[in-house]
C-alpha cells in the first residue's frame, strides 16, 4: 500500500499547481468585476496569457515527470473521476486562454493587448475578416460557459481532496504540500529546459510578431493633394526640433491624457509683412505618437485609428494667414490623416527676436470627422471626440 507521505509531487509541480490555482481563482473574480474598466480588462488578458504558458510548462513537466500514483485504497471509480477532473483542468487551462485570445482578436472593438502594461501582444492571425461575426459569438459563448465548467471542476477537485483527507482512506492533499509532516527525499526531476524553455520560446516567438511588424519597411507615402504649393515655396525658417514639440491631448474614460509626435518635419515660409504669401506644410509620422502609456500608443497605430502600416504619414498645410486682434495670427489648417481631410482654424503667436522666433499655436478637431476610432467607439463613450493639437518651439531664420 502506498503511504500518503512516501510519494509526493516534485517541487516544480507543486509550485506550478499553486501558482496556476491562485491565478485561476483571481481570474474568476476578475471576470465578474471588470465591466467598463479598461485596466482590469487588460489585466484579465495578461493573466490569461500567463496561465496559458504556465499550463504549457506544466503539461511538458508532467510528461517528463509523471505524478505519483493515487493511493491504493481509492475505489476504481474515484480514480477514474480524479483522472477525468485533472484532464478537464488541463484542457480548460489551455482552451480558455486560447478562446479569450480568439474572442479579443475577432471583436469589432479592436482594443490592443499589452501584457502587464509592457509587452505588446498580437491578435491571432487571419482573423481580420471574422471580426464581429459568428466566430466571435461562438468564442464568446464557449469562453463564458467554459469558465462555469472550470468552477464546477474546481469544486469537485477541492471536494475530493477534502473527502480523502477526512475519510478513512489515505489522503492526497499532503502530496501537494512538500513541508507537511515528515518530508521524503525529493524524487529525481528532469525536463527543466524542455518544460520552461519550450514555453518561454513559444512566448518569445509570438511576442516578437509586433516587433517584426514595426521593423518591416514602411509602404510608400500616400499622395499629397494639398501641400504642393507650400512645398514649392522656399522655406525661410528652420525649426529647432530639439526644442520644439507637436502635441495632442484628449480624454479617455473622462480622464485627460496627452502625448507628442516624436518625428515630424515642417517647411515654413512666413513673413509678418507678407502674410499673403505665407505657407507652412508639416509632415507627421503617426507611428511615433507617444503618450507614456503603451496601451494607448499601440492602439493609436491600429487600423481604425492612424492605421500606420497603410498610412505612414499624416500632413497639415496652413494657408490663408491673417493677423488676429490679440496680436497673434490665424490660418486655415488642412489636415490629412489616412484618406480623410478636414479644415480647421489654427491660431498661433509668434515672437521674433532678430533671427530667432518663438512660436506657440493650437487647434481643436473632431476625431469623428477624421474617421478615427469610429468602429469601436463611434459615440465617444470611451475616448472623447474633441482632440486638441498644440505646437510650440523655436525656429531660426535662414540666411
Amino acid at each position: 500500500m502506498t503511504s500518503s507521505s512516501s510519494s509526493r509531487y516534485t517541487v516544480v509541480a507543486i509550485l506550478l499547481h499553486w501558482v496556476i490555482a491562485a491565478l485561476l481563482l483571481f481570474m474568476i473574480w476578475l471576470g465578474w468585476n471588470m465591466e467598463d474598466n479598461e485596466a482590469r480588462f487588460q489585466l484579465h488578458k495578461s493573466i490569461g496569457i500567463a496561465i496559458l504558458f504556465l499550463s504549457v510548462a506544466r503539461i511538458l513537466w508532467r510528461g517528463m515527470n509523471p505524478p505519483p500514483p493515487l493511493p491504493d485504497d481509492m475505489k476504481p471509480w474515484e480514480k477514474r473521476l480524479s483522472h477525468g477532473v485533472h484532464m478537464g483542468f488541463y484542457v480548460l487551462m489551455i482552451a480558455l486562454p486560447l478562446l479569450g485570445w480568439l474572442l479579443v482578436s475577432t471583436s469589432k472593438f479592436q482594443v490592443s493587448t499589452v501584457l502587464f502594461g509592457t509587452v505588446s501582444w498580437p491578435h491571432l492571425p487571419f482573423t481580420e475578416g471574422l471580426r464581429g461575426g459568428v466566430v466571435h459569438e461562438v468564442a464568446e459563448f464557449l469562453h463564458s460557459k467554459g469558465a462555469w465548467v472550470l468552477i464546477v471542476l474546481l469544486a469537485m477537485h477541492v471536494g475530493g481532496a477534502v473527502k480523502h483527507e477526512i475519510g478513512a482512506e489515505q489522503g492526497v492533499f499532503k502530496r501537494m504540500i512538500p513541508l507537511f509532516g515528515k518530508p521524503d527525499a525529493p524524487r529525481p526531476a528532469r525536463g527543466y529546459v524542455t518544460a520552461f524553455g519550450g514555453a518561454a520560446l513559444l512566448f518569445a516567438i509570438i511576442a516578437a510578431v509586433p516587433l517584426m511588424k514595426s521593423a518591416a519597411p514602411a509602404p510608400a507615402a500616400q499622395p499629397d493633394p494639398a501641400g504642393a504649393a507650400a512645398e514649392a515655396a522656399a522655406s525661410n525658417w528652420d525649426i529647432d526640433y530639439a526644442n520644439s514639440e507637436l502635441g495632442f491631448s484628449g480624454t479617455y474614460q473622462g480622464k485627460a491624457f496627452s502625448g507628442t509626435f516624436t518625428s515630424w518635419a515642417a517647411n515654413v515660409r512666413f513673413d509678418p509683412e507678407d502674410l499673403e504669401n505665407a505657407a507652412i506644410s508639416v509632415q507627421i509620422h503617426p507611428d511615433t505618437a507617444h503618450t507614456g502609456t503603451k496601451l494607448y500608443d499601440d492602439t493609436l497605430e491600429s487600423g481604425e485609428w492612424f492605421d500606420t502600416s497603410t498610412y505612414p504619414l499624416a500632413r497639415a498645410d496652413l494657408i490663408d494667414f491673417a493677423a488676429a486682434p490679440d496680436g497673434g495670427y490665424m490660418a486655415e489648417a488642412s489636415l490629412l490623416i489616412k484618406d480623410t481631410s478636414i479644415n480647421v482654424p489654427f491660431e498661433f503667436s509668434l515672437i521674433v527676436d532678430g533671427d530667432t522666433a518663438t512660436f506657440e499655436g493650437q487647434t481643436s478637431l473632431s476625431r469623428k470627422a477624421l474617421n478615427l476610432g469610429q468602429q469601436s467607439d463611434p459615440g465617444a463613450d470611451w475616448v472623447g471626440d474633441e482632440v486638441n493639437v498644440t505646437v510650440k518651439g523655436t525656429a531660426t531664420r535662414r540666411e
